[in-house]
């Protein structure tokens, strides 16, 4: 998606179903046990037979990348620690920088003196990149890697059985399966762009479908898995990534992640679910879209002391923005 939402993007968890093996108990009749091992023969044989058919049906259009008939679903084994993911050269910053997060168009301005700054891969070029980087600043690309959204250069690379259920009040937007050879593939390429453009890392959005109703059987294994993936293909090109809100799964991340970009933990007390960044050094880049934010006026005092002065923050990087992260910004 674009901007965020203003609302606390977790809802109840809706856990993958699990593939359970029933076995069938037989009865035989001692009245014609001849009988009924001949048609138990035949039975199997028919099974068989059945069993490399629906298998070869399956399969037929294996090698056709843009078949919505193939759902090139594949679910990886866990790999969280995976030595690979913290393999490379890439920037590792250090908790505790100034940043601004515009993403609603193209950076027009470039005054906030600030360490870092968040943009979307789409919307830039790499004329801007390198001119943050002749003012000494590091470039974060944001991207969506959880999600499909229509109006992307890169939309009609997705098939029909990656998009799951649609995410509310994103008309355009749906659920990814993370688990398609597809979509990894086409987030390879997103990947490809932000080290083109020149960006020293990137920011994967929407990693939590499995705190929605993503359409698919996703869980906190399957994401720890797919940000596993990200972050090896990340690395290997000289970039450094980060966690995206996904409380759930911060332990499991924080060793191969550089950061984490959190939305709203004070408003909804969850800023100590990401505080084992800070414990590594690690910068936790948090927003909060507070009352009077982009008006004239302001950031209400109320708000800006409630959030300032939150101890559960200490050591963030926090900036206060509108809902649309335009350009426009308020820090501590």
């Amino acid at each position: 998606m674009s901007p965020p939402p203003p609302f606390n993007p977790f809802s109840p968890s809706n856990d993958a179903a699990k593939t359970e093996k029933s076995k069938k108990r037989s009865c035989l009749s001692g009245r014609s046990k001849k009988f009924w091992i001949i048609l138990g023969v035949i039975s199997l044989v028919l099974t068989i037979g059945l069993a490399v058919g629906l298998g070869v049906g399956l399969t037929r259009n294996k090698d056709d990348d843009n078949s919505d008939d193939n759902d090139e679903t594949q679910f990886f084994p866990p790999s969280a620690n995976n030595t690979n993911s913290t393999l490379g050269s890439y920037w590792q910053p250090s908790a505790g920088l100034t940043w601004q997060i515009i993403l609603q168009s193209p950076i027009t301005s470039t005054a906030p003196n600030v360490s870092v700054y968040d943009i979307d891969l789409f919307e830039n070029n790499s004329t801007l990149v390198k001119t943050l980087h002749s003012q000494g600043r590091k470039v974060i690309c944001y991207f969506s890697a959880g999600s499909y959204e229509d109006f992307r250069d890169d939309a009609d690379q997705f098939k029909k059985s990656d998009r799951g259920s649609a995410l509310k009040n994103w008309p355009g937007e749906y659920w990814l399966n993370t688990n398609s050879t597809n979509v990894r593939r086409i987030m390879r390429s997103r990947l490809d762009l932000a080290k083109n453009l020149g960006c020293d890392g990137v920011d994967p959005d929407n990693l939590d479908g499995y705190d929605n109703n993503p359409g698919f059987p996703l869980t906190t294994q399957t994401a720890i898995d797919y940000l596993t993936f990200l972050a090896i293909e990340a690395h290997s090109r000289g970039l450094a990534i980060g966690l995206k809100n996904s409380g759930k799964i911060v332990d499991a991340t924080v060793g191969f992640l550089q950061w984490v970009v959190n939305e709203q933990c004070v408003a909804f007390g969850e800023c100590g679910m990401f505080r084992k960044y800070i414990q590594m050094n690690k910068p936790v880049f948090h927003i909060e879209y507070p009352k009077g934010a982009g008006s004239a006026g302001g950031v209400e005092i109320s708000q800006r002391n409630a959030i300032c002065g939150d101890p559960s923050r200490t050591g963030f990087s926090t900036v206060m923005k509108t809902t649309a992260l335009n350009d426009w910004l308020e820090t501590c």
